[in-house]
């Protein structure tokens, strides 16, 4: 079913874009509530009473408003497998197939663990505010999940945009998490000044902002197409590689996973990233398809595909070469992010309904770790203070079901089977051999062999650190110490089982995604 977009009415527009009125609700919810409850005071002032009773206030004011959002993101899950799929709206503005619908779920559930960090940690100041920008950014999410058209694209990106710099900044009394906010803010406004110049110009030279029309104006126009609409493809490609955090353009990302509150560097780490790979491969498999070029080793030809097989293998190198000197564990889960963005770029360069159907599994998998990864370190950062290799020495004394868990999220980013890591790289690596005839992307296979054997090293340095060094503690406190509470551990044992089911049986997710990927 397409809809008539001239005759549609407001009450209809409104059944179509239903879940992301529900979160956006949810998120004013939030602001209300936490608005009207107390907030942490830590001014002299202020008796040890009084302090005790605001900090009392403020975990009440966390348990409602996380319950809201975890309410309100569950009905908005619930409504998308509800809508008519098959809807085009707008020139694409607003588009409802099974495929955006699942991405748009994966989003959901991505941003529902984060609010269960976030609820785990009951001494965060203004919970109401910090809820309600990872809701707004989740709409962000959904937006650019849902859309084939340049200008809906364009806004979901700084929606997201917008509400991330503040998450990363939202730590007011840690340095860091302000330099971290600034310099993401920066890098970020440069992206998408990148991004909404490449777009003026393909609209310059196309007349239009709808992906699909797009590809055809390009179909006409190539191979006489002109500079203009290169030097915008381009601009395009570079901007996205900023959002994904793709080697040359990856300097935020160190300062913003470090810098920024646990739960915001995992949601950073996890759904952004699945959904900017999910509009990238749209753009240039749906946009920009008939000026895809070739990567092959012995056929090379000018296009997106060498410009995204560049920065793959870019990303590769770099991101993991640079994790090797890391001794901070966030740092080395930013570097390691690099160059799981290009194995994941991989799939896209393949450019067929495989290559993008393993890119999409490998991102989806690749964020569920994370976020389990970045749980762990939130409850060593509670504990220790800190989140180098130094704070996670006898982790498996204090608490062996963390670090059991801890185990299974950095094997799974080595890829070590039979975790989900594991066959999200087998599948991305299998349809790159496949794409091509003669195996024309078999350097980049190579490359990213070659990445995940030096990763495996660094991750294991953690594991190390883990298992196998002295604690800094005395030994009275090696004894299941760490002191997080019942949510945090369920959660992160919740997605350590996910890592585990997804390699068990990666099917379930895999099978799904290609059967609705277009």
């Amino acid at each position: 079913m397409k809809a008539a977009d001239a005759t549609i009415s407001y009450l209809e527009l409104l059944k179509f874009a239903s879940p992301e009125t529900i979160v956006v609700i949810t998120a004013l919810a939030v602001l209300a509530v936490g608005l009207g409850t107390g907030r942490v005071k830590s001014t002299a002032t202020v008796s040890t009473v009084q302090r005790a009773r605001s900090a009392s206030n403020s975990a009440t004011a966390m348990g409602i408003c996380s319950a809201v959002a975890g309410l309100g993101l569950a009905i908005a899950a619930g409504v998308v497998l509800q809508l008519p799929q098959g809807t085009t709206l707008f020139g694409g503005m607003l588009v409802i197939t099974p495929f955006t619908s699942l991405f748009k779920i994966i989003c959901i559930v991505l941003a529902f663990f984060t609010v269960l960090l976030i609820a785990s940690q009951k001494s965060t100041p203004h919970p109401g505010e910090y809820l309600a920008l990872v809701l707004f950014a989740t709409v962000g999410l959904m937006l650019l999940v849902g859309s084939e058209e340049f200008l809906m694209i364009f806004i979901g990106l700084e929606l997201l945009g917008l509400s991330l710099y503040v998450m990363t900044a939202f730590d007011k009394t840690d340095i860091r998490s302000a330099e971290a906010g600034l310099k993401y803010l920066l890098f970020g406004s440069t992206s998408s000044a990148f991004t909404l110049f490449g777009i003026s110009l393909i609209y310059g030279m196309t007349g239009t902002t709808s992906l699909p029309a797009i590809s055809q104006k390009l179909a006409s126009a190539f191979p006489t197409s002109s500079g203009l609409l290169a030097v915008g493809i381009i601009m395009t490609l570079v901007g996205f590689a900023f959002k994904i955090a793709a080697a040359p353009f990856h300097l935020w990302a160190p300062d913003a996973y470090q810098g920024a509150p646990v739960p915001s560097a995992g949601f950073i780490a996890s759904a952004s990233k699945v959904a900017s790979f999910v509009v990238l491969g749209k753009i240039v498999l749906v946009g920009f398809a008939p000026v895809r070029g070739s990567a092959a080793w012995h056929a090379m030809l000018a296009g997106w595909s060498p410009v995204l097989a560049v920065l793959a293998a870019l990303s590769i190198l770099v991101g993991n070469l640079v994790a090797l000197a890391q001794s901070n564990v966030r740092r080395l889960l930013a570097y390691s992010a690099v160059a799981h963005g290009g194995y994941t770029l991989i799939g896209i360069v393949a450019g067929d309904r495989e290559g993008f159907s393993a890119a999409l599994f490998y991102a989806s998998v690749y964020a569920v770790t994370l976020v389990g990864a970045f749980g762990v370190v939130a409850m060593v950062r509670h504990e220790t203070g800190g989140d180098d290799f130094s704070n996670f020495r006898g982790l498996a004394f204090r608490s062996p079901f963390m670090a059991g868990c801890m185990a299974i999220f950095m094997l799974s980013l080595a890829g070590i089977p039979p975790l989900a890591g594991f066959f999200g790289k087998f599948y991305v690596f299998s349809a790159a051999l496949r794409a091509t005839p003669n195996h024309g992307l078999l350097w980049l296979v190579v490359v990213a062999l070659l990445g995940s054997f030096v990763s495996l090293y660094y991750y294991l340095i953690v594991l190390k650190a883990i298992f196998v060094d002295e604690a800094a503690v005395p030994a009275t406190h090696r004894v299941d110490s760490l002191s997080s509470d019942l949510l945090q551990r369920s959660t992160v044992i919740g997605l350590a089982a996910a890592v585990l089911l997804l390699g068990i049986m990666p099917g379930i997710l895999a099978t799904r995604i290609l059967a609705t990927v277009p």
